[in-house]
């Protein structure tokens, strides 16, 4: 008759654990017990480059030789992980006569212990047993993780309820590229201050009762409306309020993030942050354009457009742009773009340079549009491209679309 295993969660900080085998099984299960706090041993005549660079750190032990009886002392848990089914038949042995619970990574059934799929969220441990089906563990327990994160399953009364604000950048715009993080600040709020450009999809997700305050309909006039989005913010938290502000990209590029963060600070708010998926790097990438490419660009600038050259507020010098030779990617430019790229060719960068414009990035209606510094004004105009677009300037355009370029 089979008994179902009785799963217990051990206190390992502190106490010996011995792995037997250096291969790529033990790889994978000394993370986790280094993770327990636990004092980890691998015997082994080798190991993996990546155990060997645990044992470099100093985060665990590396017997480099064959076993021996002496190393399960003082043992409290055992994993027999080698490739010589004697060796593993002589651990798990000797672990049944000395009453320590062993792991058989070659045959569960011969071992005293399994090692199930886990995984962790917001202080919750989640192990799941699959009666020696290892898929099977793993695909629930990250049904049971997504569960937990999305807030599909939730213990309410375990929710923090602390006071404060949490700046949480939501990522280019899909909003399956939102951070875990970020996710679970969303679905811990009481209030959520969101941006237009914030993934909308997540904001149909909040609880009902869940305060939800639109930027767009706050004062207008840039000043204006970051100071009355830094009154909301905090006014809620001074009122007892969990409150989330939720923006798009991430809070610090060129999101005036760190300006709600001062606010916060000057009332006494506790404030944290949770950055965003940055779209200057994501939304190229996605697009298949890298901002960096070995051997072409050794340094890439990420550069606001919201003002032309020129302009008395610009701090952005034009001249020095256009001498670098790496790849510039402008935010918020479209607007500018053709006074921009003027500015960069006068400066010195050849009209022949390739562009990139990325529009609705990570979005279902995201196109490129591609052109050359010189010819970038008369090409938005004939696609017609509005905000938001991401435009990227440099020969790693020409590395991710040689056809348009090289022919």
């Amino acid at each position: 008759m089979d008994f179902p295993p009785y799963p217990s969660g051990l206190q390992l900080a502190g106490r010996r654990v011995v792995v037997v085998g250096g291969g790529s099984v033990a790889q994978r299960r000394v993370p986790q017990l280094i993770a327990s706090g636990a004092d980890v041993h691998v015997v082994s005549p080798g190991v993996t480059p990546a155990i060997e660079g645990l044992v470099g750190s100093g985060e665990i032990t590396w017997h480099a030789r064959g076993f021996e009886d002496a190393d399960l002392d003082g043992a409290w848990y055992v994993v027999a992980a080698t490739d010589e089914r004697a060796v593993n038949d002589r651990v798990s042995t000797l672990c049944e006569d000395l009453r320590i619970f062993c792991v058989r990574s070659d045959d569960a059934t011969q071992g005293s212990a399994w090692t199930p799929a886990v995984g962790r969220h917001a202080g919750v441990t989640v192990a799941v047993l699959g009666d020696r089906d290892p898929r099977r563990s793993v695909q629930v327990r990250d049904e049971i993780l997504e569960g937990l994160r999305e807030g599909v399953i939730a213990a309410p009364h375990h929710r923090d309820r602390t006071p404060g604000v949490t700046l949480v950048g939501g990522g280019p715009g899909d909003p399956e590229l939102m951070t875990v993080a970020g996710r679970k600040a969303l679905m811990e709020a009481d209030v959520v201050v969101a941006d237009r450009l914030a993934p909308r999809e997540l904001l149909g997700e909040l609880p009902a009762d869940v305060e939800l305050v639109d930027v767009a309909k706050l004062p207008r006039g840039r000043s204006a409306q970051q100071e009355e989005i830094n009154r909301v913010i905090v006014d809620r938290a001074l009122a007892g309020k969990r409150v989330v502000r939720f923006k798009g990209g991430d809070n610090f590029v060129f999101g005036r993030g760190y300006e709600e963060v001062l606010a916060c600070r000057d009332a006494g708010v506790p404030v944290t942050v949770v950055p965003g998926l940055t779209s200057p790097v994501a939304v190229p990438a996605i697009a298949g354009i890298p901002v960096t490419h070995r051997g072409v660009t050794h340094e890439f600038a990420v550069v606001s457009g919201h003002l032309p050259p020129g302009h008395p507020e610009s701090l952005v010098d034009y001249g020095a742009l256009a001498r670098m030779r790496g790849t510039i990617v402008l935010m918020m430019g479209v607007e500018n773009a053709p006074a921009i790229a003027a500015a960069l060719v006068d400066g010195g960068r050849p009209a022949d340079t390739p562009v990139a414009v990325v529009c609705d990035g990570t979005m279902p209606t995201q196109r490129t549009v591609l052109a050359r510094l010189g010819t970038l004004a008369e090409r938005l105009a004939e696609e017609r491209v509005r905000p938001p677009a991401i435009i990227v300037v440099g020969e790693v355009v020409r590395i991710a679309h040689p056809e348009a370029f090289d022919g």
